[in-house]
């Protein structure tokens, strides 16, 4: 394949899934109940289907592009914190509610793994499940589970946080709640959702997202080699 082929199937891939982003975020403005993530990836979908342009070709040439441009987006996650006002924060509260979500995040699904009596790799896949991709890829890195896996379960618990969410938050009505537990539950997916609700809500998601992976990334592959899974 020459380097112009290369170039057109990638500017072609980008902005495919850049119109397919635009045309969610639009839509989820104008149904709250519709989770733009889920959209966005349904959008793709039949823009591929309506191109008869191959999946696997779409996702080679896609790939490079966003794995290097995942990396980015988790850092540019400091803007937010940064415009966020900590003073009266409690800190006390907030640090407790996120060693609960990083401890429970891991240890209920390799909990489960191990009940249901899944594979060794399976097992240590799950224990990365509450952190975002980049941090998550990382953890899975050091405690020797398999990437793919790990990737797949982190994205898959990401959309069903994400989707689940809005109809979970019937009847809460503070913003900071929402966006905290979107961030420690759904990680990336749900701090894209916490930013439909409210700027509060974007800015209390990224804190948990960021948080919750620093204080994951830290313990859980101590945790797992203390223990000798």
């Amino acid at each position: 394949m020459t380097f112009d082929s290369v170039f057109m199937a990638t500017l072609a891939a980008i902005l495919l899934t850049l119109a397919a982003h635009v045309i969610a975020r639009v839509l989820a403005r104008k149904l709250s109940w519709l989770p733009m993530v889920i959209t966005a990836l349904v959008l793709v979908l039949v823009f591929l289907f309506i191109l008869q342009w191959d999946y696997n070709n779409y996702y080679s040439a896609a790939k490079p592009v966003f794995d290097h441009l995942l990396g980015y987006v988790t850092v540019l996650l400091a803007v937010p914190l940064a415009a966020m006002n900590f003073k009266g924060l409690p800190i006390k509260k907030l640090t407790l509610i996120v060693a609960i979500a990083s401890v429970v995040g891991a240890l209920l699904p390799i909990s489960l793994a191990y009940l249901f009596s899944l594979s060794h790799e399976t097992l240590l896949a799950f224990a990365t499940r509450s952190v975002t991709t980049p941090i998550g890829l990382s953890v899975a890195d050091l405690i020797k589970a398999p990437l793919a896996m790990a990737n797949l379960i982190i994205i898959v618990s990401g959309l069903i946080g994400g989707t689940v969410a809005r109809f979970l938050f019937r009847g809460i009505n503070d913003d900071r709640a929402k966006g905290l537990a979107l961030g420690l539950a759904a990680h990336a997916f749900g701090t894209v959702e916490a930013w439909q609700i409210s700027h509060t809500a974007g800015r209390y998601a990224a804190f948990g997202l960021a948080v919750n992976g620093l204080v994951t990334a830290v313990w859980v592959p101590i945790f797992i080699s203390a223990i000798g899974i």
